[in-house]
């Protein structure tokens, strides 16, 4: 079968490899659809910490059944998703049902080798029916369901003010859901096609474009008060501290960027506020759910957010060009 593997940073490479055999209690699935996310960027460029090369990319999948086990709910040509961060059931996260933060995790695509590939074999527990949504909306739900997570994380509610900063994927996710919670919702970015998408197709209150004037800018939108909720998904140490400073108090700030750094606040001001810091990892089956639910129902603008396509064969002539900002990339899939 066709297999798409980061050998090393900057080397992506077509070859060919057996067909996975479906292991016991597994469901072997026909990939169709790929997502590419920053995490696979990462990967390529050589920035992200957590693996090791060679590895298959690819955690953001969708594809129809190939093989289920004996007594299966699923069935052959089911169109499927699969929740990639395969969880061990047993440690301290997991028996307290968090199992988005598993001390066991293994990632697809990360960890482990993940979907750029024809057939991946996958534990049964981790392969759901995608319903009516279609591949293409199927293989969004997981980039998509982060930002559901981080959203009830904070637990929205109507009428707050919400920054997002950094609108890539997950900011454009997470700017989605704080906005259909109700709240009045401003994003902040360096790009400005960033921006407008997220005016335009988002529903946005307000974009800001990042320079020195800022903090001046956050403030005059909000009447001095800042922000109920802001969060931040810009993957840069140095934005995830001033974030500190744009939460209003008694607000809450939620880090769902993950970064190789240690992250310093100003004490006083942090007490001063008293201030609710967040992490926010993954997703859990019921955000999944829950964005299933939001696309169902015609919320998510599921066609705008696709913005780029490729082949597998021709991803690894693509993918270079992909990263280039001026690409515009805001969801690139990979049809196989």
């Amino acid at each position: 079968m066709d297999t798409v593997i980061c050998e090393a940073p900057g080397k992506l490479v077509l070859v060919q490899r057996p067909r996975p055999q479906r292991g016991a209690g597994e469901v072997l699935v026909r990939v169709r659809r790929v997502g590419i996310c920053g995490t696979d960027m990462h990967i390529f460029r050589g920035t992200q910490p957590y693996l090791n090369y060679p590895r298959v990319m690819g955690h953001e999948l969708s594809g129809e059944v190939a093989e289920a086990p004996e007594g299966s709910d699923l069935r052959v040509g089911d169109v499927v998703y699969i929740m990639p961060y395969l969880s061990c059931g047993a440690c301290a996260a997991c028996r307290k049902g968090r199992a988005n933060c598993c001390m066991n995790i293994q990632v697809l695509g990360v960890h482990r080798d993940g979907g750029l590939s024809e057939y991946i074999s996958v534990p049964e527990g981790f392969v759901f029916r995608a319903g009516d949504i279609g591949l293409d909306a199927a293989a969004m739900l997981e980039f998509l369901a982060i930002g559901y997570h981080a959203v009830r994380r904070a637990d929205i509610q109507a009428g707050q003010k919400v920054l997002v900063t950094g609108v890539g994927p997950i900011g454009i996710a997470t700017a989605l859901f704080a906005r259909l919670k109700g709240a009045g919702v401003t994003v902040l970015d360096g790009r400005q096609a960033r921006i407008d998408f997220c005016l335009t197709h988002l529903g946005a209150a307000h974009g800001v474009r990042l320079s020195a004037e800022t903090p001046e800018h956050l403030s005059q939108i909000t009447g001095g008060d800042f922000y109920d909720a802001v969060f931040d998904a810009t993957g840069a140490p140095k934005a995830i501290e001033a974030g500190f400073a744009y939460v209003a108090h008694g607000g809450t700030y939620v880090l769902i960027s993950v970064v190789s750094a240690d992250i310093t606040f100003n004490d006083p001001e942090f007490h001063k506020r008293e201030t609710t810091l967040l992490g926010s990892r993954n997703a859990t089956l019921a955000d999944f759910e829950g964005v299933l639910a939001a696309i169902q129902a015609g919320q998510v603008p599921v066609a705008a957010l696709n913005t780029h396509r490729a082949s597998l064969a021709d991803l690894p002539q693509v993918l270079p060009q992909w990263i280039e900002p001026e690409a515009g990339v805001i969801k690139a899939l990979v049809e196989i």
